[in-house]
């Protein structure tokens, strides 16, 4: 189990996936549904990077079966976290 969310930059492997991701962004909602979805993360496969918004992937944290590589971490990072690590738990226990 991950303590709270990746940063920004990290490489991972989602179950049941044999391509890496990369971690693009946090706390995303998906809106294009009958109601909004939060999710964890949205990520673009790795190595190849950002191919155009039909080919980047929303997932949660339960579904990352391997870390490759953490992102960048410095005090803004962190301070980011804490409060997205919030936002994320207050959004996804509003469901």
């Amino acid at each position: 189990m991950l303590d709270g969310l990746l940063p920004i930059g990290s490489v991972v492997l989602l179950s049941n996936s044999t391509k890496r991701v990369m971690i693009i962004g946090v706390c995303q909602k998906q809106t294009n549904v009958q109601e909004d979805v939060y999710w964890d993360y949205v990520g673009c496969v790795y190595p190849e990077g950002y191919l155009g918004a039909d080919q980047t992937y929303l997932f949660n944290g339960s579904q990352i079966e391997r870390i490759f590589a953490i992102g960048f971490q410095d005090e803004e990072q962190l301070a980011f976290k804490a409060k997205a690590d919030e936002v994320i738990k207050q959004l996804k226990g509003a469901e």
